[in-house]
């Protein structure tokens, strides 16, 4: 039966299976993959229909992750060939980068260490070597696990809802990566390491940068929160999936929601408490932090916490300091640019707060998002027991509250810092746990499809960049809003909302891996969520919902 396979302009007929690899040979190493009819496959998969074919680079978004689950696997497989008896985790860090955490106890790592993996790296990269996938049955796997020491991927296994496992099989080196690889070694050229205590840190090229490696750029402040946001987990089982599945089976769902809530609840103690402390001072609490953060319920019960204290808060929206319309800044493509700090009302926002904190009484904005303009608010005056709280993607950043002094701004960042592993060197992506919440509350509060917001999501995240990541470091606290249930509950939300989507949406891609990584998450009923929990703005039935 003859095919036709269209790629680059070109249209052929073939009458036999055909490689990927073989239409554009295996010499052009800057190819990382391919979409086939809109799915992903990697360059040795072999093609017998008719298909529409899009070779991928590392600028692509799509490709990334298959380059850099690729060179996951190369950094374990150098430490098995030079450092055998040394157990590495592998985890998302600083700089858009990936952290190798030495496991194995009395072992540090150090300039002599980094130096033997990059050379390790360097030769496997000479040698070209094929990344050879194999398909074997569960049963298969468990003994090549226990044979390897593999404990890690045991424990994920019993979780396979799929009756076979596909291994790759490298110079001797057996590993699975929960996702799409490279041919060979040979076409992992671009990456750095560096030593970045206790670990070390790969980098890797980004598609948002162009296929470049970014500069680095430490991150104390994020460095800290996701060594503490490990600890706990580590602490209470909690770093992996198959560790978190097994306290619901074993534990139950009671005990697990609590135990988490228990930890929101301590970290708003703390914020009250260091809020408190300088009461005399703060007069405005800046609350920010990328999309599906949690900031609009953690505002809420921020405020409750110093209710508590005696501190009268109230909030004040960004949102109604918006530009006309027709005022707006434009993107590149010629549409009004609203993630942009200048299309808010600068000037008068920081007149506005300045003339409250000075005890002055202020005619708020409110803006029409109908007519979009800003029509008159509420009126208010307020006295040196009140501080301010504001919340918005540009709350942190110090243009929009310059008339402020740097001492009556408390500044907190809000973010979901998620340290869970599917294996030790399978890390579960913290974008992603954030697309999954906006998907889940964009159908139930904005009745969107999956697809509508998997497709804006590049466009989140551009504005992520541009206005969030830079402004975290400022921060006075940064309040880690992950709750380790979470995707467990997710997961009966978000699961039938992807597979609606069909194989040729532009959104499927993304939608294929997401699936990919809840399946292997048990269901857990939500009953027993908290009304006021973080995670109701999500999935519905909050107490601040109408606030």
């Amino acid at each position: 039966m003859k095919f036709t396979i269209k790629y680059n302009g070109k249209v052929t007929e073939h009458s036999k299976k055909v490689s990927l690899l073989s239409l554009v040979g295996s010499e052009n190493k800057d190819l990382v993959c391919a979409k086939v009819n809109n799915r992903i496959r990697e360059l040795t998969y072999e093609v017998y229909y008719d298909s529409e074919i899009e070779f991928l680079t590392v600028k692509d978004q799509d490709a990334i992750r298959t380059y850099e689950t690729s060179l996951r696997y190369l950094v374990a497989m150098a430490f098995e060939r030079v450092y055998p008896q040394i157990e590495v985790r592998l985890c998302y860090n600083v700089s858009r980068s990936i952290f190798v955490q030495i496991l194995t106890e009395g072992v540090h790592a150090d300039t002599k260490m980094v130096e033997a993996i990059r050379v390790e790296m360097e030769k496997l990269i000479q040698r070209d070597i094929p990344f050879n996938r194999t398909i074997v049955t569960n049963e298969e796997a468990s003994k090549l696990y226990s044979e390897r020491g593999f404990h890690d991927k045991l424990e994920i296994l019993k979780y396979r809802p799929e009756k076979t496992v596909h291994l790759y099989e490298c110079d001797g080196y057996l590993n699975y990566m929960y996702g799409h690889m490279v041919p060979s070694t040979g076409y992992l050229k671009s990456w750095r390491l560096r030593l970045y205590l206790p670990g070390i840190i790969i980098q890797y090229p980004r598609s948002e940068c162009h296929g470049e490696i970014p500069p680095f750029e430490d991150a104390p402040i994020f460095g800290k929160t996701l060594k503490e946001s490990h600890s706990w987990a580590k602490i209470t089982g909690l770093d992996s999936v198959a560790g978190i599945n097994e306290h619901i089976d074993t534990q139950g769902s009671i005990e697990f929601i609590n135990m988490c809530e228990a930890r929101h609840n301590r970290m708003l103690c703390e914020l009250g408490e260091e809020i408190e402390k300088d009461i005399d001072n703060v007069r405005l609490v800046c609350i920010a932090g990328p999309s599906s953060s949690g900031k609009t319920t953690f505002a809420n019960r921020l405020r409750i916490e110093l209710l508590s204290r005696g501190i009268r808060p109230i909030r004040i929206s960004i949102d109604d300091y918006y530009l006309p319309r027709g005022q707006a800044p434009k993107d590149e493509n010629g549409q009004p640019d609203l993630e942009s700090i200048q299309a808010l009302d600068i000037a008068t926002f920081n007149q506005n707060m300045l003339d409250l904190i000075q005890g002055s009484e202020v005619q708020l904005p409110k803006f029409d998002f109908v007519s979009g303009k800003r029509i008159p608010g509420r009126i208010l005056k307020i006295d040196n027991n009140t501080i301010i709280i504001i919340e918005g993607i540009h709350a942190l950043n110090d243009q929009l509250t310059t008339l402020i002094p740097k001492h009556q701004k408390f500044k907190i960042y809000i973010s979901p810092q998620a340290q869970i592993n599917l294996d030790n060197h399978n890390p579960i992506s913290l974008t992603d746990l954030r697309l999954l919440r906006r998907i889940v509350r964009d159908k139930k509060f904005r009745n969107a499809s999956a697809s509508e917001t998997i497709g804006m999501w590049p466009s989140v995240r551009k504005g992520e960049f541009t206005w969030i990541y830079g402004t975290q470091e400022g921060a006075d606290y940064v309040f880690n809003s992950l709750l380790s249930y979470e995707l467990c509950i997710m997961k009966k939300y978000a699961m039938p909302l992807l597979c609606k989507i069909e194989p040729e949406s532009p959104a499927y891609p993304v939608a294929e891996r997401l699936v990919r990584m809840l399946k292997y998450f048990v269901d857990m009923e939500d009953k027993w969520v908290p009304n006021n929990s973080l995670i109701r703005e999500f999935i519905g039935d909050s107490c601040y919902q109408d606030v």
